[in-house]
């Protein structure tokens, strides 16, 4: 009986991590909307380990968080280092100086996890993990931070002020 009970958590073991190792990630599918920021990123670690952050949470440099100017705590980003590609999504925590010259800080853990702790700071992007986030964030801020974009669909092509004459008025 033992025997079965073994077989069966070896065969959901198996049908879990293959269809994990397997399937495309819907957090690796480019979409520029979903992009909501790009600049600097850089990492805090050890000497604010195990304090408060600003969100009354307290910092574990190993997961998987950061500091932002404004984001509101709780939201989810996947952070893209533009130097390798690699990426992490992360949940903001923790607040940056309103004159810091960086766009994210990141905890240690994600930092390894960028392979960007001997550069210190590289160029990131920041994205957003769905629509109805940028929609939560619209709904949130009066006025949208200068320095984040956030739009819910390709804006069209504005056409000029000029009439066009038509092909008739050319006599084709």
């Amino acid at each position: 009986m033992k025997g079965v009970y073994i077989h069966i958590l070896i065969l959901l073991l198996w049908s879990t991590l293959g269809s994990v190792c397997f399937a495309q990630s819907p957090f690796t599918a480019p979409d520029s909307l979903l992009t909501i920021q790009q600049g600097v990123a850089s990492y805090y670690a050890g000497r604010f380990h195990n304090r408060p952050t600003a969100s009354g949470e307290i910092y574990d440099m190993m997961e998987f968080t950061a500091a932002h100017k404004h984001l509101p705590f709780g939201t989810l980003l996947k952070v893209t280092n533009l130097n390798n590609s690699y990426q992490a999504i992360v949940r903001i925590n923790d607040r940056l100086p309103k004159s810091s010259s960086r766009i994210i800080d990141l905890s240690k853990g994600v930092a390894e996890h960028l392979d960007m702790i001997q550069d210190g700071i590289v160029e990131v992007t920041l994205d957003v993990l769905t629509h109805q986030t940028i929609a939560m964030l619209k709904e949130y801020y009066d006025e949208t931070p200068p320095d984040l974009r956030l739009r819910l669909y390709y804006e069209p092509l504005k056409s000029s002020e000029r009439k066009e004459a038509s092909l008739f008025e050319l006599g084709f």
